[in-house]
C-alpha cells in the first residue's frame, strides 16, 4: 500500500512538474515538444483557455485507446489529462510577469531549464508506472497492434503529424512564421531527440531510489 500511495504521489509530482516545464518551453519562445506544437496550432484557432483545451483535445484521445486498448490508461493518465494543461497556462503567466522581455541569452536558459524538468518529470512518471499520456498510448497502441512498424518509427510519424498540423492551424490562425518558431523550432528538435539519456539518467539517479527508498 504504502509503494502504491508513492506511486500515486510520484505521478502527481510528473505531472506537476512537466506543467511548468511546459511553461518555461513557451516563455522561452524556441520551439515546445511535437504535442505541444499542435496544441499551440490549437489554442491559436479555438478561443478557449489552454487548460480547458488540453482537457478536451486529451478526451478525443482518450476514446481511442479506451476503444483501441484501455490497458494503457490509468490514474496517471487522468491525472496527466486533467491537471497538466492548467498548471501549464498558469506557469506560462507567471514567468511572462516574472520575465517580461527576455533577450536571447535568457530564453536559451530557460529553454535548458524546460527540458532539464521536463525530464526529471518524464523520470517520475513513468517510473510510477499508473498509465501513460493519451498521446503516448496512441503509438504504444497501434505498435502493439501490427508488429511491421516499430514504435520508434511511428512515434516520429506521430511527432511529425503533430508538428505539421500545428504548423497548418497556426497559418490559418493568421501567424506570422515568427510566431510560429515559438512554437516550432530548436526546442521541438532537442526535445525529440536528445530528451531519451536525460530521462534515463534522472529514472536510475532520482526516480527509481525514491520510488524503492524504504
Amino acid at each position: 500500500m504504502e509503494k502504491r500511495n508513492r506511486r500515486i504521489g510520484m505521478s502527481v509530482i510528473g505531472v506537476v512538474i512537466c506543467g511548468i516545464s511546459i511553461g518555461f518551453f513557451k516563455r522561452a519562445e524556441l520551439g515546445v515538444d511535437p504535442f505541444q506544437s499542435l496544441m499551440s496550432g490549437l489554442d491559436a484557432a479555438i478561443p478557449i483557455s489552454f487548460g480547458t483545451l488540453y482537457v478536451l483535445a486529451n478526451l478525443v484521445l482518450i476514446m481511442f485507446a479506451l476503444i483501441m486498448d484501455r490497458r494503457k490508461i490509468g490514474l496517471a493518465t487522468v491525472i496527466n489529462m486533467t491537471l497538466l494543461g492548467y498548471i501549464a497556462q498558469y506557469s506560462q503567466q507567471l514567468l511572462i510577469r516574472i520575465i517580461p522581455d527576455p533577450g536571447v541569452p535568457v530564453r536559451l536558459i530557460l529553454l535548458l531549464i524546460g527540458i532539464v524538468v521536463m525530464c526529471i518529470a518524464s523520470a517520475f512518471y513513468f517510473t510510477a508506472d499508473l498509465g501513460v499520456s493519451t498521446y503516448d498510448a496512441i503509438a504504444l497502441i497501434l505498435s502493439e497492434k501490427q508488429k511491421k512498424i516499430p514504435f520508434r518509427i511511428l512515434r516520429i510519424i506521430s511527432d511529425l503529424i503533430c508538428v505539421i498540423l500545428g504548423i497548418l492551424l497556426c497559418l490559418a490562425s493568421g501567424f506570422s512564421w515568427k510566431q510560429i518558431g515559438a512554437s516550432v523550432g530548436i526546442g521541438t528538435i532537442l526535445s525529440a531527440f536528445g530528451m531519451g539519456p536525460l530521462i534515463d539518467f534522472f529514472s536510475i539517479h532520482l526516480a527509481r531510489p525514491f520510488l524503492e527508498r524504504e
